[in-house]
């Protein structure tokens, strides 16, 4: 990645916009829909951020220059190679967003990309992911050993699971997958014999085991580039040619070169 993706929380804070024209009331929406409050360079001591749209190269070049020396992050529309960070394009199922970015390559195609993924999720997931905030507590009191209770959501939001976040009936359904027993989701192994080091060549089922699995276990050989379809938070181990460890918590996967 040449980015970090973040959300950033800008509620009743103040963010600087420079220029004026479609470009910059685009950007004062932007801020505006994200309850921000859009002010000009002389409240920057204010913030900490800031969009600059402006058409003179070097007025936009001195302009990031006098807000960077003031701390703030900076935006130039248009000018990535300006930018301390870009805007995606937003996906919005309030409370979830999704964000595509291109790294200011092309807002275009993160626009299309948009689309194609608004036409898959429902209308209602924003409501399946307050519901599931709503009955936070509840679910750590029902399950409240913490990687049992990881793994028991997972099963749920899996695909076909009850909360199948693509049903636009999951979050009406929250209700009575928490009356439902929840028996331990039982350990077990499974092992990816790679066909090259290309992630695009893992079938759906690998991606979908390396996205939830507790445990990696790899080949040293195996690319960055497949660890990095696992879990942010799962433990990776390198291993042997020879050990095929038994799972003991969770899903384990043992990723082998070719």
């Amino acid at each position: 990645m040449n980015s970090l993706p973040l959300f950033h929380r800008i509620a009743g804070q103040r963010v600087v916009v420079v220029g004026n024209g479609d470009a910059a009331d685009a950007k004062r929406r932007l801020v505006e829909r994200a309850g921000g409050i859009p002010c000009g360079e002389p409240e920057a001591h204010h913030a900490r951020l800031a969009f600059i749209a402006l058409d003179d190269d070097r007025q936009a070049a001195a302009v990031a220059i006098r807000l960077r020396t003031k701390g703030l992050l900076v935006n130039v529309t248009d000018r990535p190679a300006m930018c301390d960070f870009t805007v995606p394009s937003v996906l919005d199922r309030d409370p979830v967003l999704i964000a595509i970015g291109t790294g200011g390559a092309s807002a275009g195609l993160a626009k299309h990309l948009r689309l194609r993924i608004e036409a898959i999720l429902p209308p209602a997931l924003g409501q399946l992911a307050a519901k599931l905030n709503a009955v936070r507590d509840v679910i750590r009191q029902r399950i409240p050993d913490m990687a049992e209770r990881r793994r028991a959501i997972d099963a749920a939001l899996s695909e076909g699971g009850p909360l199948d976040p693509l049903r636009g009936d999951a979050a009406e359904r929250v209700d009575s997958w928490l009356a439902a027993s929840h028996s331990a989701v039982a350990a077990r192994t499974v092992e990816i014999a790679l066909t090259s080091d290309d992630p695009d060549d893992l079938t759906l089922r690998q991606a979908r085991w390396l996205g939830v699995a507790d445990v990696v276990l790899h080949d040293a050989a195996v690319s960055s580039e497949i660890l990095a379809r696992s879990r942010a938070d799962a433990v990776r181990k390198e291993v042997g040619a020879d050990i095929l460890p038994a799972g003991d918590d969770g899903l384990t996967v043992v990723l082998r070169c070719p």
